[in-house]
């Protein structure tokens, strides 16, 4: 049996990612941003100007993209030949490409095979779109952290990111391939009125309390 793994899922700019990282520090887990992951294929294709509309292209640069994903501390990160990719992965055409990438299902086959690989030696705090639907379906501790578009587009706009949050929802809630979506069994969790350490406190307390009564 693998060790505990936690999904939080959401949306774009709800917070998932910091809570997921602050949870995971609070159990002593290791805190896996799958976003990097996606982010990075999709840095990757655009300099090689393969087009994430080109499925095909797409298909064809996977097995060879010098991507290896690794960790710093607690923290999972993703490699470029050997180097720690950063501010490439929120540059503006990253951002604005991204969802088509993941949209893809060899990317995402790919993807969550990794992710899976974290979980085999390790107990983890993993976020995403697709995290308690797909790649750890079977896990009891499953999260949707969410906020209104309106707190979530300023969240976007304090971080220097321009794309529209309506947008993003569309595209990550109606791509054919594992699309964004809560788990029937989550915990919805709405951080539109919530400081982060109060989500945190929430989703961390609640976890322990049933790994308690296990």
């Amino acid at each position: 049996m693998n060790p505990p793994a936690i999904a939080i899922d959401g949306p774009a700019a709800s917070g998932k990612s910091t809570v997921a990282r602050l949870v995971a520090e609070r159990l002593g887990f290791t805190f896996i941003n799958t976003g990097a992951m996606y982010r990075a294929v999709t840095w990757y294709l655009l300099e090689q100007g393969i087009s994430p509309a080109d499925r095909e292209a797409v298909c064809a640069a996977l097995p060879g993209i010098p991507l290896s994903f690794g960790k710093q501390g607690a923290v999972s990160c993703v490699l470029c030949d050997g180097r720690v990719l950063d501010a490439e992965l929120t540059e503006e055409s990253t951002n604005k490409n991204v969802s088509a990438v993941a949209s893809i299902p060899e990317v995402r086959a790919l993807l969550v095979a990794k992710q899976r690989e974290y979980n085999r030696s390790e107990a983890v705090v993993m976020e995403g779109r697709d995290i308690g639907t797909v790649v750890f379906p079977d896990t009891p501790f499953k999260y949707f952290v969410t906020a209104s578009e309106e707190v979530r587009a300023a969240r976007r706009a304090a971080q220097g990111i321009t794309d529209s949050i309506a947008e993003r929802d569309r595209r990550d809630s109606q791509r054919a391939c594992s699309p964004l979506v809560m788990a029937s069994d989550a915990r919805l969790v709405d951080t539109s009125d919530m400081t982060i350490a109060q989500v945190v406190d929430l989703i961390a307390q609640d976890i322990q309390d049933r790994m308690a009564a296990v």
